[in-house]
């Protein structure tokens, strides 16, 4: 397939910005605008929405409703949600929203596309570990990861219109591969109908622009370089009107006997997936793209992602290996990173 190469190529909430994959510092307008910007705490992260445009503060506050709205509507573990409510039908037929049977369908697509290796029914096994840096480093035992693996199979969810159901009773679904990137693409399709023309998304690190900075100089986004000090970069890459989104093994984790343990699931395993790879960014039009082709890319390893990748139009990414050499596909070769 021939690929279309067309990109112009943290106080508390500091300390939470800086955690996230990617730091990003795009700078002053020189035409003198001064930002508007607007935090929050949604997706249990910090989230910060950013315009440049003059007058547009406004659009600040509906962001942050448009985050309200979309947790309360995709969590797994908010009561009520549309997830939730497939996760608690026992097996009965769901109705749920527009937006969430497309998300579905998207993320069902990424299923296949992987063979199985990104799984949206993953809930049962990711609910038995605890990543969060404050929890006792517990590892579930091979028994319960045994039993919950046999009810990951996203062939269990069947989709009809807007009727979802998931036909295991047991089986669970979590998006968290992919929702972050459908809701910095919804908050951009709002900023865009408000003619908001230079804008930055940060979604706790899935980071899309609108535009370019008001000087007309592409914002500049640094990739975090893993396990080293927050804020410190192994690379950065101009991006205009474009998603830059990270996965990597050193976003939750812990150590165990000098092992480590990280967030991103082995589905045939149900241990944290162990592979060649520290982290993979991933360069799209599309930040549901990105979310969903970095954590599969971490998942797949380096050859399989990187030929994944270069078989996907309008995507680039940098993978990150243990050895912290930096592995580029061929666009962003081309473009001289």
């Amino acid at each position: 397939m021939n690929k279309s190469r067309t990109f112009h190529i943290m106080s508390t909430c500091f300390v939470l910005l800086s955690c996230v994959l990617i730091f990003y510092f795009s700078g002053h307008s020189q035409s003198g605008n001064t930002p508007l910007s607007k935090t929050g705490f949604y997706f249990d992260t910090v989230i910060q929405i950013t315009i440049y445009d003059k007058d547009k503060e406004s659009c600040l506050q509906k962001c942050m409703e448009l985050a309200d709205k979309y947790e309360k509507m995709l969590s797994a573990t908010i009561e009520g949600s549309d997830i939730w409510n497939i996760n608690h039908s026992n097996g009965n037929p769901v109705v749920v929203s527009d937006e969430t049977a497309d998300l579905l369908n998207t993320a069902l697509y990424y299923c296949e596309l992987t063979g199985g290796r990104t799984d949206l029914t993953i809930e049962s096994v990711s609910s038995l570990w605890d990543f969060h840096p404050d929890s006792d480093a517990v590892i579930p035992s091979d028994e319960d990861i045994a039993a919950a693996l046999s009810h990951v199979d996203y062939h269990a969810l069947a989709t009809e219109g807007n009727t979802v159901t998931l036909k295991d009773p047991k089986a669970g679904i979590n998006l968290g591969f992919i929702a972050k990137g459908f809701i910095a693409d919804k908050m951009k399709d709002y900023l865009v109908s408000q003619n908001v023309e230079s804008a930055m998304i940060n979604l706790g690190g899935n980071i899309l622009t609108i535009g370019s900075r008001p000087d007309s100089k592409p914002f500049k986004l640094g990739i975090q370089k893993p396990f080293d000090a927050h804020g410190s970069i192994i690379t950065s890459l101009p991006v205009t009107d474009a998603s830059l989104v990270s996965s990597g093994v050193y976003e939750r984790y812990f150590y165990k006997d000098n092992v480590l343990y990280h967030h991103i699931l082995d589905t045939s395993t149900g241990y944290p997936v162990q592979n060649e790879l520290l982290g993979v960014t991933i360069l799209s039009k599309s930040s549901t793209t990105g979310d969903a082709l970095s954590t599969s890319c971490m998942i797949l390893g380096l050859r399989d992602g990187m030929a994944l990748i270069e078989n996907t139009d309008e995507v680039e990414a940098v993978f990150i290996t243990d050895d912290y050499k930096l592995h580029y596909t061929s666009g962003l070769k081309s473009a001289g990173q």
